[in-house]
């Protein structure tokens, strides 16, 4: 049985004279009978996990096809060393390989013809996609939008080649972001706005009827709805295979360096503060947002001790036989890096110190701007810095002065005692590490006064419009959640950080 093997991948290679019609009309002349058996891929010939040529190569092994007819060697693979294989497959089995643009000689000159040829595409194919990227770059420069990039909030003027607002969506946006901002009695987080968003009918940008946790956090940190959009952010390079590939083989896209991104005109649909004011709060969601525990705490993931740096949740604990709850800096899990200071403070205590607090400043939103103001001028956070900093540069020395010991004794100095000393020194230096990350990050951001001292009028508005006695539990803690960024516990006191 003859069998003609034909692929095409692309719509350019089509219109070049390679449709599938074209190459099989020619592969049944080239075999000179009727009788033969397709095999047609509609696939990138890069890869050889393709659909049909793997069914061509088990009819081969069981004996089914004994010639076959290709319209030329870059329809196999265009990839030489896969071309080499094919072949090299073919030729144990006994097939008479025949192509119609050339003859396939097994030759020592062939062969040596044969992989010139292969080569040759391997290269048309790399200056191809050379070409075709570096024109999609030049057109990026330009400010040509060349597809529609399917963003939620946004349409495309394929005339103009430019994104333009979807105002109906663009409504939707708005109210995701006003939604995990504000105070309201609507939702709480993410999970809340996609259930909410479900519930109302609204659809997403494809159609479906249900929203997703993850869609609401991507249509969040999307910078694209502050105006800043960009092509050639990502590279994307070998991804076109990953369906052929096995999942720890998978190539994953990687982000390039930010001097060779190219922006793209984009108009706003969210203010500049409020977009910054939403990162702020997602780097916080994850204890900020916890999932709820067996006892309810109002200032749970807020709290931190000031000396170790440690978080402090709450928990229930015994004293004297009766039960108390209390926030605290012990970490009793396995691995914990940082055991903590055993610095402990009685949740009723700290509680009322932090609502009363905001409760003064919702009364007068114009102290706590202040308060921003002077914090941000002197920020206590470099207070923290400068300790950290401290603490790290005794800890290296520390490690230091052990190596040094440890090299000169002539003591019989036990290798196992070292090695223990060693690790619990770089524990702790790990740990001064991600803080003073934290620190640089905190101190690096620029706040904004004015969408702070917005947000606390918001709150405020929410606040008063209720009577204190009808705050819930609930409205307390999410009122905090707008005003607190985290509670710092020191040994002679404490400190309470705004956004």
């Amino acid at each position: 049985m003859v069998g003609i093997y034909a692929r095409v991948s692309t719509e350019e290679q089509a219109k070049s004279g390679f449709s599938l019609d074209d190459q099989i009309r020619e592969c049944r002349k080239k075999a000179g009978t009727s009788k033969v058996a397709e095999y047609v891929d509609d696939a990138s010939g890069e890869f050889l996990d393709r659909p049909s040529l793997t069914r061509l190569r088990r009819d081969v092994k069981d004996g089914v096809i004994t010639k076959i007819v290709c319209l030329d060697p870059d329809r196999l693979s265009r990839k030489l060393m896969n071309q080499l294989l094919i072949t090299d497959e073919f030729d144990k089995k006994g097939i008479d390989l025949v192509f119609v643009n050339g003859e396939y000689a097994k030759t020592p000159e062939g062969q040596l013809f044969y992989s010139m040829r292969g080569a040759i595409a391997e290269f048309e194919k790399a200056k191809i996609n050379e070409r075709m990227s570096r024109g999609r770059r030049e057109k990026a420069r330009q400010g040509r939008v060349l597809r529609d990039f399917q963003i939620y909030g946004y349409g495309y003027d394929s005339v103009k080649e430019q994104i333009v607002i979807n105002e109906s969506e663009a409504a939707v946006v708005r109210l995701i972001f006003d939604l995990f901002t504000q105070p309201n009695d609507l939702v709480q987080g993410m999970n809340g706005i996609a259930v909410f968003l479900t519930n109302k009918g609204v659809p997403t940008k494809r159609g479906a009827r249900v929203w997703h946790r993850q869609v609401v956090r991507q249509m969040l940190m999307n910078e694209a709805y502050v105006g800043r959009f960009y092509q050639n952010k990502w590279n994307t390079e070998g991804m076109l295979g990953n369906q052929y590939r096995q999942p720890d083989e998978k190539i994953r896209m990687k982000m390039r360096p930010k001097e060779e991104w190219i922006t793209l005109p984009c108009p706003s649909i969210i203010e500049e503060a409020k977009f910054e004011h939403v990162q702020r709060l997602l780097k916080e969601s994850r204890r900020r947002w916890a999932g709820q525990s067996v006892n309810e705490y109002l200032l749970s993931g807020l709290v931190r001790c000031g000396s170790c740096g440690n978080t402090m949740p709450g928990r229930k604990a015994k004293n004297w036989g009766r039960s108390i709850f209390e926030y605290t800096d012990v970490k009793n899990t396995a691995g914990a890096k940082n055991k903590g200071c055993g610095r402990h403070m009685k949740c009723d205590s700290l509680d009322q110190f932090v609502w009363e607090a905001v409760r003064s400043w919702l009364h007068n939103p114009d102290e706590l701007a202040v308060a921003v103001e002077d914090r941000v001028e002197t920020p206590v956070e470099q207070v923290e810095l400068e300790r950290v900093q401290k603490d790290l540069e005794k800890t290296k020395n520390g490690r230091k002065k052990l190596l040094t010991l440890f090299a000169s004794s002539e003591d019989d100095i036990g290798e196992e005692e070292i090695r223990i000393e060693l690790k619990r020194w770089k524990e702790k230096e790990d740990v001064l590490h991600q803080r003073l990350g934290e620190l640089m990050e905190q101190i690096g951001s620029q706040n904004d006064h004015e969408s702070s001292h917005n947000l606390v009028q918001e709150a405020a508005e929410f606040y008063l419009a209720k009577m204190p006695d009808e705050l819930s539990f609930e409205d307390k803690k999410e009122l905090i959640r707008h005003v607190v960024r985290e509670v710092r516990v020191f040994e002679d006191g404490l400190e309470i950080y705004t956004f």
